[in-house]
């Protein structure tokens, strides 16, 4: 198979048992790695497709029959499919024929954009209704809309940033990384008060718009649309007077959230932890209207909801550190 096209035969009988199916990519849906544009956690990541969070997660192969339909087969061989990916980013060939036993079910649509189509064959469309399934046929797929600021395209911008941290992180000099929280001196003592002018929260110079529908967590094959490089648009002037460099409500409602994680663990994969160089970790969280990057070494930003296309830093202060140490204990990990 050759990174535009392959075939699995056999998947569900909603596919033609003589029909092959043309694979343009896969994605992994698992507790640790899944397309955050899905929901904040696996859960609500399987919901969307309407599959149960199974423990050990499976593999998403998204392609076209032999009419051009698209259809997204659902896999528990999530080691095949993670193999291929990494071949795939390897620029090396990788032939993803999973057996049919491992195969869950063919879902209708694509839950992801996907940049290419396989030749040969019609344009990427939907399947057409199957005449004798009664009007109760499934609705195909399609990919969440990030044309407008919300919870997908905030989740989008985080992953963009995780993915591309050192970019980010030297916008921000060490005086807004390192500057003391309210109510604490520059020592590190606290002087046992808070001002919110005194924050070590902000706002970046740098607004941020996530790309389109691709997943920058798994390292998907390059066929599915990664935007997460183009989907940073240009820093803002340098008189750009902004309210956010002082402390955002939704900062401390975010940054209480997370604390809340580390009592009540959230759902799986609601906090992940993936790997940084050093000794740090690059960590990973969601929740109600928020998202959160940051490495256990260093800074934190925020992503809100009610702060369209706004990048807020949390500077290490004194108890940040505490706080991703203990998001990194609980998180899932990539096996």
């Amino acid at each position: 198979m050759t990174e535009e096209e392959g075939a699995v035969a056999g998947t569900d009988n909603t596919v033609a048992d003589d029909d092959a199916l043309y694979v343009l990519t896969a994605v992994l849906l698992t507790p640790a790695q899944f397309p955050s544009v899905l929901g904040d956690d696996y859960p609500a990541a399987c919901a969307a497709l309407g599959l149960e969070p199974y423990a050990e997660g499976y593999g998403l192969i998204l392609g076209q029959d032999s009419d051009g339909a698209r259809w997204t087969v659902v896999v528990d061989d999530v080691s095949l499919v993670a193999v291929a990916i990494a071949s795939w980013d390897c620029g090396m060939e990788y032939d993803l024929s999973p057996d049919d036993r491992s195969v869950v079910c063919a879902l209708p649509g694509w839950p992801l954009a996907v940049a290419i189509a396989a030749p040969g064959v019609a344009a990427p469309h939907d399947p057409a209704p199957d005449p004798d399934a009664d009007g109760e046929d499934l609705a195909p797929l399609s990919s969440p809309d990030t044309d407008v600021w919300g919870p997908a395209q905030r989740r989008l911008g985080a992953d963009a940033i995780a993915l591309q941290w050192a970019v980010w992180r030297e916008q921000i000099d060490d005086a807004t990384a390192f500057a003391p929280t309210g109510g604490e001196d520059p020592d590190g003592s606290d002087t046992g008060g808070e001002d919110p002018d005194d924050s070590d929260t902000g706002g970046s110079d740098t607004g941020a718009e996530a790309g389109t529908d691709a997943d920058t967590e798994t390292g998907t094959e390059t066929a599915a649309t990664d935007d997460s490089e183009a989907g940073a648009v240009p820093a803002l002037p340098a008189d750009h007077d902004t309210p956010l460099s002082r402390t955002h409500p939704g900062v401390r409602q975010a940054l209480a959230d997370a604390h809340a994680y580390v009592d009540a663990p959230p759902p799986p994969g609601r906090v992940r932890s993936s790997y940084a160089p050093g000794d740090a970790r690059m960590i990973r969280a969601d929740g109600p209207g928020w998202s959160m990057v940051a490495r256990t070494d260093d800074i934190a930003f925020l992503l809100l909801d009610e702060v369209p296309g706004e990048i807020l830093t949390v500077g290490r202060g004194k108890e940040l550190p505490g706080l991703l140490k203990a998001l990194d204990a609980i998180a899932v990990r990539p096996s």
